[in-house]
């Protein structure tokens, strides 16, 4: 095709070479799933596969070339089909669609990355035997599926919330058997990641975000497709949970009973996974209506808090297991690894401690500042989304602003807020990245800066479970904290930058 003057028309070779690279991203994405779909069936988190494995065990296993072959092919198919259309795919439907495709392999083989569906199942059998699950382990319970549980978990007690042990004692019940549970437990994620698609298109609109890249970066990461279709994690149930939740919230802001209902939805996201609590304060700035008042904020909050704590309540006190579920999070610490970075500055603290001959231990050190660091940083978050929203009742043309800027800041603040949490927590795990991700995929402008670390994260486990953060303890520790200390440098240098040319003023010859 041509243009007046003979000249031939760019538009049209752009967007013919964009569909071409659309649909060789899709049949690259879709072979590395089945090669995910290939490892799992040979070498994943199987109940009869052993526990305790290296890299090099897995690769000496039965299949074990193939095995770690096919998972790291896959991986990197599966990752760079979704990293290189980031900025945009041909339609909103497509990548509906293609992340579909993607799911349907990963749907039907082994669980994936991660053993904790089967943790699941054995604290709803407890439950389901008359066993509270937050007072004694899975062990202690007699659990008659316990070989299958890591043994890092099995004397622990339930780390989730009332609603998520109701849910996996009704999959025990259902399901006649661990293979009858997994099979709803992974039904039970998928539901949650249907509500998530539901939801997205609806909060990138009021945001002001293209739904086709919203949808990309969240339905087609292999974040979810790995961790919570595959491997059936319950953070799938609270993010569905959570963006209906707030859904409700941007539609109808300042309405007492949509905002009850919402507080209800948030409520149930957190008796899932306590994690949500970090959206509620955020959650109640989106509830306002109209002007930004301390007036409006308490009033239009207390009726979000009021569906929250009913929730809570119901749950806690309906299950007959009240709050003893709040107990039970201290324990999902338990684990440490170099990719939460408080943890990696502690190992590293104690290295250094180790060369000089003393003993430091750190890690409970640097996990308790950056537990505070975390407070201070959601406080920043809330009061500057606050102020922002503040500033927008004089500006002519307010109730036009405010409906098109609140989704936006509130969610974004959000998003920034699960962020800060995943970050400055003292356990990371690779699904962990899917909080802050729901949420920016659908609020923020730029998004290489969320896009990187999930691709990255998707790299960290193996088939069967096996993390790799297990086996590169001390290197990994060192790298992470030179990357901590680099960012704080930068984030310093630029601020003392600001500053200066603040104190300056403006150059000669303007003002």
């Amino acid at each position: 095709m041509t243009a007046a003057g003979g000249r031939p028309t760019p538009v049209v070779a752009v967007d013919a070479s964009g569909e071409g690279r659309a649909r060789l991203a899709r049949w690259a994405g879709l072979a590395g799933a089945l090669l995910l779909a290939v490892a799992g069936y040979l070498g994943g988190a199987l109940p009869s596969a052993p526990l305790r494995t290296t890299p090099v065990s897995i690769w000496q296993g039965p299949h074990g070339p193939v095995v770690v072959g096919a998972w790291l092919v896959g991986t990197g198919l599966l990752v760079g089909a979704w990293w290189a259309l980031r900025r945009g795919v041909p339609s909103t439907g497509w990548a509906y669609r293609t992340a579909g495709l993607w799911a349907l392999p990963l749907l039907a083989t082994a669980p994936l990355g991660s053993r904790d569906v089967y943790s699941y199942a054995c604290q709803g059998w407890a439950y389901a035997h008359g066993v509270d699950p937050y007072a004694t382990g899975v062990a202690e319970a007699g659990c008659p599926w316990l070989d299958t549980v890591s043994p890092i978990w099995r004397d622990t007690p339930a780390p989730y919330g009332p609603l998520f042990v109701l849910l996996a004692a009704l999959a025990v019940l259902l399901g006649g058997g661990l293979t009858g549970t997994i099979v709803l437990l992974r039904l039970v994620a998928v539901a949650g990641v249907l509500l998530v698609a539901l939801c997205l298109p609806g909060l990138a609109r009021a945001a002001g975000v293209p739904t086709r890249r919203a949808a990309w970066l969240l339905l087609a990461s292999p974040l979810l497709g790995v961790h919570l279709v595959a491997g059936a994690h319950n953070d799938a149930v609270m993010l569905g949970l959570l963006l209906l939740g707030l859904l409700v919230l941007v539609r109808y802001p300042g309405k007492p009973r949509p905002l009850v209902i919402a507080g209800v939805l948030l409520g149930l996201a957190v008796a899932v996974k306590a994690s949500a609590v970090v959206v509620l304060p955020f959650a109640a700035l989106a509830a306002v209506r109209g002007r930004y008042t301390v007036r409006a904020l308490l009033r239009d909050a207390g009726w979000l808090a009021a569906g929250v704590l009913a929730a809570l309540l119901v749950v806690s006190l309906g299950s007959g297991l009240g709050l003893g579920w709040v107990g039970g999070l201290t324990h999902s610490a338990d684990s440490a690894q170099w990719t939460s970075p408080p943890t990696a500055v502690g190992f590293v603290a104690d290295y250094a401690g180790d060369l000089l001959g003393r003993r430091t231990d750190a890690v409970p050190v640097a996990r308790a500042v950056g537990l505070l660091l975390l407070a201070v940083v959601l406080v920043a978050l809330w009061w500057r989304a606050w102020t922002a929203l503040r500033g927008l009742n004089d500006a002519r043309q307010r109730v036009a602003r405010l409906a098109a800027a609140r989704p936006r800041v509130t969610l974004r603040s959000a998003g920034l807020a699960l962020a800060a949490t995943v970050v400055l927590a003292p356990v990371f795990h690779p699904w962990y990245a899917t909080w802050p991700l729901a949420l920016l995929a659908v609020a923020a402008t730029r998004t290489t800066w969320f896009v990187l670390p999930c691709a990255l994260a998707a790299c960290l486990t193996l088939p069967d479970g096996t993390n790799l953060a297990r086996f590169s303890k001390a290197p990994g520790a060192v790298v992470m904290t030179a990357l901590v200390l680099t960012l704080v440098t930068l984030a310093l240098t630029r601020r003392l930058r600001a500053a200066r040319a603040r104190a300056s003023g403006p150059p000669p010859g303007r003002s």
